[in-house]
């Protein structure tokens, strides 16, 4: 059975590098938007999202105020947080920094700096402020897996 982590543990996992997938509704008229995003986080702080203006994803988050965000690991032993929130403010063309800080968590530092001094003038950063934390760490049921799978001492 997974456990929920400690807030220490979810916002340290959460502050890691994993390619997030953020979710916004639609206004009910289908199922939310979940798209793969780059994010930055510290723990405590808010979310940063950087995206382009006039994207979809930037028109339904302006209009619905807030959204989600989901990060995981994909191989064994699973964990997976999730973060919920109000969006508690956008600007246009993030500054370098921000973009660095960002791009710093994907790429090399050489990388991140190019991609930080490319032009952004036509994206938006959203920031975000979780105010709900779903989590799960899924080691315990692997550890119990393993365990159960030993063979019995020989004696």
């Amino acid at each position: 059975m997974s456990k929920p982590m400690s807030e220490r543990e979810r916002q340290e996992f959460l502050a890691g590098t994993h390619i997030g997938v953020l979710a916004v509704t639609r206004g009910g008229r289908s199922a939310p938007l979940a798209v793969p995003v780059w994010y930055d986080y510290r723990p405590g702080g808010d979310v940063l999202v950087v995206t382009g203006a006039g994207s979809m994803k930037e028109r339904l988050v302006r209009a619905a105020g807030s959204f989600s965000l989901c990060v995981q690991v994909e191989e064994p032993p699973y964990k997976y947080v999730s973060v919920e929130g109000p969006v508690v403010a956008t600007h246009a063309r993030p500054t370098r920094e921000e973009v660095l800080s960002m791009a710093r968590r994907y790429l090399g530092e050489e990388e991140a700096a190019a991609y930080a001094d490319g032009d952004h003038s036509g994206d938006v950063l959203l920031r975000m402020r979780p105010r709900r934390w779903l989590s799960a760490d899924f080691a315990a049921d692997f550890a119990e897996a393993g365990a159960a799978a030993e063979p019995a001492p020989e004696g």
